[in-house]
């Protein structure tokens, strides 16, 4: 999962809410929040997939027996495994909802969907740094990211409205 949700966002979905980086870097203390429980959330699927895994292994084709001793087990684990996927699903579609993009989970990377110069960029954080510092083109990633002040300097005339 920490890798897995890089998919962009779904065009379907509508244009995307386009932040500037006050408002991103005021979004911040939630995701600061948000994120460590959703790793949380992703290590505790990791391990009930691993004890699934364990028991199929173990039990074979008996593993979904009503009859087999670890029935009520593996019940309780398709459960959880279940709540677990709905809610880092959903956490991650409400904040793409909101124009924030998860791209990894275990380094807390985000990017925030912003407008500069007449173009879609991505405004960029990750766990760690003090405030949304970066953006890279949507075609970009982490390794093309450079300083928001890179941008201040190529639009000089957008500079009464910070991004």
């Amino acid at each position: 999962m920490e890798g897995s949700k890089r998919a962009g966002r779904d065009p379907s979905a509508g244009p995307p809410r386009l932040w500037t980086v006050p408002e991103a870097n005021a979004r911040l203390p939630g995701l600061q929040e948000l994120l460590p429980r959703l790793r949380g959330w992703v290590g505790r699927l990791v391990q009930v997939q691993e004890e699934q895994e364990r028991l199929s292994a173990f039990w074979g084709t008996e593993t979904g027996a009503k009859d087999q001793p670890d029935h009520d087990l593996t019940d309780r684990l398709d459960a959880e495994s279940k709540r677990l996927t709905h809610g880092i699903e959903e956490a991650v579609e409400a904040l793409r909802a909101e124009g924030i993009e998860v791209k990894d989970l275990g380094t807390g990377l985000v990017d925030f969907y912003s407008m500069e110069g007449g173009e879609l960029v991505l405004l960029c954080w990750q766990r760690g740094e003090p405030e949304v510092a970066y953006y890279h083109p949507l075609t970009g990633g982490y390794r093309s990211r450079r300083p928001i002040s890179e941008l201040n300097r190529a639009a000089p005339a957008r500079a009464s409205r910070p991004l």
